[in-house]
């Protein structure tokens, strides 16, 4: 079987897989859920993974986030291989070098908007940056919101708390797992237009699961998976042309 390389040539790198695979199961109720994927996430570039259901496409990104555990090949954040740590050594590297965006906000709901904001950091015992902080919060419309807690807020206000969060401790890479999956279609194009302006004008790294055409036409490049194997990517993608490449394959696996 040819492997599919999709690892561009540079140095700027913020997330590294390597012939990465995940297994579920033994024998008969094996499944694969990754096979041998390769991948370089880029510095300050906004990458969307798509896929059909099951196909690994939220086991890609946990993975690489942290959140779960490989069978074989390896992942980098930066220059620190994943593999090596310890569970305290992971849980500190996922604490100060990758933010989280969900599709659940997970607010807590006896804190203020802006206390939720800076939890991250004050657990780590770790002051936050004044002027990034008030700039991210300028960013994604917060200013006026600050004393309020989760639920005075509306859902689309939640996941900016959620956004302004993972952006304020000044993370390597910032993974979203279907972020705008809970909004309505307005609130969800405030959000991604948010984490699109985070890349731009912060010079922000953001992987993001979606579904989504349109909320994939935010990215700057979108990567297909099928069966656990990277097959395909788009860069400066648009709605249409995403939908056109699922469409494809879509009718391939009703074909084959």
């Amino acid at each position: 079987m040819t492997t599919m390389n999709f690892a561009p040539n540079t140095t700027a790198v913020a997330a590294r897989a390597t012939q990465l695979s995940k297994v579920y199961g033994q024998g008969e109720t094996q499944v694969v859920a990754l096979d041998n994927v390769t991948v370089d996430f880029v510095q300050g570039q906004f990458t969307a993974i798509m896929g059909p259901s099951g196909s690994g496409k939220s086991t890609l990104m946990h993975c690489v986030a942290g959140l779960d555990t490989f069978s074989a090949g390896s992942v980098r954040i930066g220059e620190t291989e994943l593999g090596s740590l310890k569970d305290k050594q992971l849980t500190q590297l996922r604490r100060d070098k990758i933010g989280f965006i969900f599709q659940a906000f997970n607010l807590l709901p006896t804190l203020t908007a802006l206390e939720n904001i800076t939890l991250p950091m004050d657990i780590a015992g770790r002051k936050a940056d004044k002027q990034w902080l008030d700039k991210v919060i300028e960013m994604v419309g917060l200013s006026g919101r600050l004393s309020h807690r989760p639920t005075q807020l509306s859902g689309g206000q939640q996941q900016r708390v959620a956004v302004a969060r993972a952006l304020a401790s000044k993370p390597e890479i910032i993974f979203g797992d279907e972020p705008t999956g809970n909004l309505d279609s307005r609130s969800g194009a405030e959000v991604l237009g948010f984490l699109r302006n985070s890349v731009r004008e912060l010079g922000q790294t953001v992987v993001m699961v979606t579904h989504d055409p349109v909320a994939a036409s935010y990215a700057d490049r979108v990567i297909f998976l099928a069966d656990g194997r990277i097959v395909d990517e788009i860069h400066r993608p648009t709605a249409d042309g995403v939908l056109d490449r699922m469409k494809a394959f879509d009718a391939k696996g009703r074909t084959s």
